[in-house]
């Protein structure tokens, strides 16, 4: 898949999606989940996390904490670091 923009602006791009969710739940485990793992992604691990900005927040959530199947597409060793919560910081 080719994209118009340059990597380092769909990371900027994916770190604002995932910490504007729209409730502060969906924005601690997704915008968590990037800010922990995003250092280490290339242009696959990128484009599987704009797929799941795609999704709605209920999906994304459910399929985290594993109460539902996640599609195919979303399905791997991204969501499985996603379903570990261990990067999820909530400040006090």
């Amino acid at each position: 898949m080719t994209h118009a923009l340059p990597f380092e602006q769909r990371l900027a791009r994916a770190k604002f999606r995932s910490w504007h969710r729209g409730t502060r739940e969906a924005d601690y485990m997704i915008g968590g989940f990037f800010d922990r793992y995003h250092a280490a992604w290339g242009e696959d691990e990128l484009a599987w996390f704009e797929a799941l900005l795609d999704e709605d927040d209920v999906d994304v959530m459910a399929w985290a904490l594993g109460t539902q199947t996640p599609p195919g597409h979303l399905a791997g060793a991204l969501l499985a670091a996603m379903q570990k919560l261990d990067y999820v910081d909530i400040p006090r």
